[in-house]
């Protein structure tokens, strides 16, 4: 299926990669932690227990793009301690992050995957095209939370494959560990940058296509670790070419056995916002409606976001995510805690 939706979701990684040229502050460093010092050391107390701050070592962002708030869309360099993998990894904090009354607490975290390839190949570099200024997740995101529909979430936007090919979020035996990358290393990357929360209850994935599959496969198999996603029409099992030969594995990787193995063990309770366009293919909306029925019990708890009109694309997704799935996620995670200046 991916490959049917690939080129659409190509073409808005060359907009997004014109888009991002031009800025003025654009490659100069950005410190997201205000002057905080990069070996982690205390910055006065926690406002609670699950707030962690930043544990250091600090790394170099340049601004990839600012917004009319001030607020900057930051991008660096990762080299992954488990996986082995080294990309880039794009990182917004909202206004409410240099807040003084928001210095000692955590804030949740919404991690954006692409669909398509995302291919380091891509004219210009750009990887995650949930960075853009022509789709405006970011002010969308600001917005939402004056309207009190989402939370301020810090967004999180790795690179979703190292090269041309598609590699379902997972470590593919024989290939880069891509599911090691995601779930442990832009995670560790995150917490040593920005205070974030040290339960699930901080932590979320957002993803269409592809990447819809990847955030939803990573919530079931670590319920541990992330408690909800947003999964715009996605895959629901892996079909990467790159799993042939290796059927045990691809198991270990497939979002309806990780779900019955949810349900046998009965929890924890994770959040499924699934969300499809109406001018999609059926195919889209029968897979998922499929999944819910048989899955969407107990401890998983599904909603489905039709959006009338709306095609395979990020801009149409956003529209959904507005009309209900970002308030769906954001009641059942974690807000900052108003710590005081």
């Amino acid at each position: 299926m991916k490959s049917r939706y690939a080129v659409p979701l190509a073409t808005v990684l060359a907009i997004s990669s014109a888009l991002l040229t031009g800025c003025s502050d654009t490659g100069e460093p950005v410190d997201f932690n205000a002057g905080a010092k990069g070996d982690g050391s205390a910055q006065g107390k926690p406002v609670d227990s699950d707030t962690l701050m930043p544990t250091g070592p600090k790394s170099d962002f340049r601004i990839t793009r600012t917004l009319d708030d001030g607020t900057h869309i930051g991008r660096a360099t990762l080299k992954g301690a488990k996986s082995g993998v080294t990309g880039s990894v794009w990182v917004w904090a909202p206004k409410e992050y240099k807040d003084p009354k928001y210095a000692k607490s955590g804030f949740p975290v919404l991690m954006a995957l692409p669909g398509g390839l995302g291919s380091p190949k891509e004219e210009g570099g750009v990887t995650n095209y949930w960075v853009g200024g022509d789709i405006k997740l970011q002010e969308n995101l600001t917005k939402w939370t004056e309207e009190g529909k989402s939370l301020p979430f810090i967004v999180v936007m790795p690179m979703l494959n190292p090269d041309t090919q598609y590699h379902d979020g997972s470590d593919i035996p024989g290939q880069q560990k891509m599911g090691t990358w995601l779930t442990e290393d832009v995670v560790n990357f995150t917490k040593a940058n920005f205070r974030t929360f040290k339960s699930r209850d901080g932590w979320a994935f957002m993803g269409s296509s592809s990447g819809g599959f990847a955030g939803l496969k990573s919530v079931l198999k670590f319920p541990e670790k992330f408690k909800a996603v947003i999964a715009s029409g996605p895959d629901i099992v892996p079909d990467s070419p790159l799993w042939a030969g290796h059927q045990a594995e691809k198991d270990a990787n497939n979002p309806e056995k990780l779900a019955q193995g949810l349900l046998r063990k009965g929890g924890p309770d994770v959040y499924l916002a699934f969300q499809a366009g109406s001018r999609e293919p059926a195919a889209v909306t029968s897979q998922i409606n499929k999944f819910r029925q048989t899955f969407g019990r107990g401890p998983i708890h599904t909603s489905l976001q039709i959006i009338p009109g709306g095609r395979h694309n990020a801009w149409d997704y956003q529209k959904g995510m507005e009309a209900g799935s970002i308030k769906f996620i954001s009641e059942h995670l974690k807000a900052p805690v108003p710590s005081g200046s």
